[in-house]
């Protein structure tokens, strides 16, 4: 069992990370010359293009100055030595200025669907361990029959680095609970990156299982973009700029991300999650979410409208 828990909590970053990457680093004003520059520079240091130039599911690429809706596929990688790692998390954002609306569908990693370029079905997780980022977003997008247009490929470690970055945060606990040592008082609490790290993991001892552990990564993720465009963290930008330089991977550049600064900005005040529904089952002794067509379908069909395709 604690394995298991071990294995489960580092599935969890993405949400807060990605945010960042995409509303605050995007946001923080480059306007100022200063700021600019270090945002320049961290971005250089963050982008790593992929072959394709475009999703097979689009005719033409996606045209940020035009405030076209786009998505992204964020995949949280637990890194190690020596090893290409494993997208121990996965998270399509499709963003629409239109709408002014952004929606977040988590893809449990045990969901079984057909692995893109190797001609058979497994965990969905599987894809990046096969074939890295490019499987990965060929392989989401069969899933959910939408293009995948950009990727941002975090080290879920480094969650606490940007949470210490800016400065902390302080969230408001529902339940009084110790985890890993750390114990967590109802009420008004501030964390350094360490506590919110625990803080979002604790899952097991929380009576609403998933669902409280998707509030706490909400109540982060809220608190680190309120703290990062805040006037005061611009004081500490360099730092910033520095834990997500050292932390992210994205296909998209420094022009792009501005285009998303200047006509997308507003976005990320009006989030709704989605989530996957299906049944657990074990086959060869191996267990897999198994998601019905119809609930395919669904989920296809809303993410489809939200993309405007």
């Amino acid at each position: 069992m604690k394995e298991n828990k071990v294995k489960k909590k580092k599935r969890t970053w993405l949400r807060i990370v990605g945010f960042i990457a995409l509303f605050v680093i995007i946001g923080a004003g480059a306007y100022a010359y200063s700021v600019y520059h270090s945002v320049s520079n961290a971005v250089d240091t963050m982008h790593q293009p992929i072959e394709r130039e475009k999703s097979e599911k689009r005719e033409k690429e996606v045209t940020l100055t035009k405030k076209e809706p786009f998505s992204v596929l964020m995949l949280g990688v637990d890194e190690r030595e020596g090893d290409r790692g494993r997208s121990d998390t996965m998270i399509v954002l499709t963003v629409n200025p239109n709408n002014n609306s952004v929606k977040m569908l988590s893809i449990p990693r045990d969901t079984r669907t057909e692995i893109v370029g190797k001609g058979f079905d497994d965990k969905i997780n599987h894809a990046y361990a096969f074939g890295g980022v490019e499987m990965s977003m060929n392989t989401v997008e069969n899933f959910l029959d939408i293009p995948i247009d950009y990727y941002m490929q975090i080290n879920m470690e480094g969650f606490k680095d940007i949470v210490d970055a800016v400065g902390g945060v302080t969230v408001n606990n529902d339940l009084d609970f110790t985890y890993e040592g750390v114990h967590f008082a109802k009420g008004e609490v501030t964390l350094n990156g360490e506590k919110a790290l625990k803080y979002s993991r604790m899952r097991f001892d929380d009576p609403r299982g998933d669902f409280g552990r998707q509030l706490r990564q909400r109540q982060i993720i809220q608190a680190v973009i309120k703290e990062g465009a805040s006037l005061s963290s611009l004081t500490n930008y360099n730092e910033i700029f520095g834990a997500l330089s050292k932390n992210i991977k994205t296909n998209l550049t420094f022009n792009q991300m501005v285009d998303i600064q200047k006509n997308y900005k507003t976005v990320g005040n009006h989030i709704e999650q989605l989530t996957v529904q299906g049944n657990g089952t074990k086959i060869n002794s191996i267990y897999y979410l198994i998601v019905s067509n119809e609930e395919r379908s669904r989920l296809q069909s809303e993410l489809k409208t939200q993309l405007e395709i």
